[in-house]
């Protein structure tokens, strides 16, 4: 049970805590989905605690932050996606009267920045990768510009979108390429992690090249299209398997039947005599496999098919399928159409989590970096230059922001103190898939193999940007020594003469 304050007066309005929360703390909104109106206390409670800190000692200058994943594991690429989401976030941010209310019974926060709440918008600048770009270890996602408060605050919500995202749109991209151009549709909601990441897993998947999804709700919210076969039940339902498909079929012209609900080739054989029984008025446009050995039984099936002159239907492939298993089924001379992947892609089996970080690289003009054992970073603003030769790129540089470079630069200025620029202004989907298409046709094979490379992707130093890090790394271990020494000094004396 919670112990609740007397009413809290905040910027002369009063909040009666009691009125607005149940004993439990729990808001009475109508949904605890995550939406426009309770993002701003979708973070973690130490980007409020430091906030209110930061707005204590009146430290406002402004910060830069730059969001990266520090290495890769099973993985040669990655490629970038949920800029859409966090510019969203970013131009919606707000705090409610319930949250400043909610926040107000947490015993942390002073009725003075509680006011300030009130107004908090995010006024600063982002540049950022497009989605749909390859992006490679210690590369920027995304940069965020603005006063130290709002930069810090926004960290957990940002990390959250681009990191799921991004991971799944490469685990998609990956499934996709071992496809060889056979249509993938996404079959995963069921086993995704709740419901916000089915729906952002169905638009990443689609931008890296998935062609379907079952899920509804993102057919309707994204425009993507929305494919579904039959389940086992109801074929189960029905007495007769042969009727199930019959009654399916008629309802539903060129529609995909499930086949293996009790034996996969007497399935197809009941389809063939289906056809041959009602002609026109029987015509599945697919069957679908869902377990045994696909490839084998993708082959005898084919061959059923086309002795029986129904050359038309295709085969449709699931049942735990990743990139590995869809590479294997096409090593093998599976006559496989298409694929529905679910909880392999959904769940990013392989590779659940990146490495991702958000770290302060600038604070009032000056740089900053982290020296800690292996989590090192790269101070100052930045701007990310990509080479072509021959179709390919082959290399990238990490410059200061104001730097001119041989090849293309990569971050874009997509908000300006708190609004979208053009280069932020929201994209179809169509068009994030076109880049996402063209930009990977420049990776070399080696990269878009499975297995991990031995020569990964080179990504190097501009210069001056190298010169500085060095600089600012010897000007920080500097004065860490001469504080240490300080210490050791004020406490040599107790230490030699102790008290008896």
């Amino acid at each position: 049970m919670v112990a609740y304050p007397a009413d809290v007066k905040v910027g002369g309005t009063i909040f009666s805590p009691t009125s607005t929360f149940s004993t439990s703390v729990r808001m009475t909104t109508p949904s605890d989905w995550v939406h426009d109106d309770n993002t701003a206390l979708f973070t973690d409670l130490y980007q409020l605690t430091m906030l209110q800190a930061y707005f204590a000692e009146g430290m406002d200058e402004e910060a830069v932050f730059d969001l990266f994943v520090r290495r890769l594991k099973k993985r040669n690429y990655l490629i970038a996606c949920g800029l859409e989401t966090c510019l969203r976030f970013l131009e919606t941010l707000r705090f409610t009267d319930e949250d400043i209310a909610y926040l107000a019974t947490l015993g942390l926060f002073q009725d003075d920045f509680l006011a300030y709440l009130a107004d908090f918008r995010f006024t600063g600048d982002v540049y950022a990768l497009p989605e749909g770009t390859p992006v490679f270890p210690n590369e920027p996602l995304l940069e965020v510009v603005a006063p130290i408060g709002q930069a810090q605050l926004v960290e957990t919500f940002l990390l959250n979108q681009i990191t799921f995202q991004t991971n799944l749109a490469t685990k998609a991209h990956r499934v996709v390429h071992a496809a060889q151009g056979r249509l993938v549709a996404d079959f995963g909601m069921r086993r995704m992690h709740a419901g916000d990441a089915a729906l952002k897993a169905a638009r990443a998947s689609y931008i890296a090249g998935v062609g379907a999804t079952s899920n509804v709700l993102a057919g309707r919210l994204y425009g993507i299209p929305a494919l579904g076969t039959m389940a086992h039940s109801y074929i189960e339902a029905h007495d007769v398997e042969a009727e199930a498909f019959r009654a399916f079929a008629a309802l539903y012209p060129k529609t995909t039947l499930l086949v293996d609900t009790y034996d996969t080739l007497g399935g197809v054989r009941q389809l063939i005599a289906l056809s041959q029984e009602h002609g026109d008025a029987f015509r599945p446009g697919a069957i679908r496999l869902d377990s045994g050995d696909l490839a084998d039984l993708a082959t005898q099936a084919r061959h059923l098919l086309d002795d029986a002159g129904l050359t038309e239907v295709k085969i449709f492939a699931s049942s735990s399928l990743d990139e590995y298993k869809i590479t294997a089924l096409l090593d093998r001379g599976a006559p496989i159409d298409g694929f529905g992947v679910g909880t392999q892609m959904g769940t990013i089996a392989d590779r659940p989590y990146l490495d991702s970080v958000y770290k302060l690289v600038e604070y009032a003009g000056q740089g900053r970096m982290k020296l800690s054992t292996n989590k090192t970073s790269v101070p100052g603003r930045k701007q990310l230059f990509r080479v072509y030769e021959n179709g390919k790129a082959v290399r990238d540089t990490l410059a200061l922001h104001d730097e001119a470079l041989e090849g293309t630069p990569l971050l874009a200025c997509v908000m300006k103190n708190g609004q979208r620029t053009s280069a932020g202004s929201p994209h179809s989907l169509d068009a994030l898939r076109t880049h996402t298409a063209t930009s990977t046709t420049y990776l070399a094979d080696h990269l878009l193999a499975l297995a991990e490379t031995d020569t990964p992707y080179p990504v190097t130093l501009s210069t001056r940007l190298s010169t500085q890090r060095d600089a600012l790394r010897k000007k920080v271990q500097r004065s860490r020594f001469q504080v240490q020494g300080s210490l050791k000094n004020n406490l040599e004396p107790e230490t030699r003469n102790p008290e008896p």
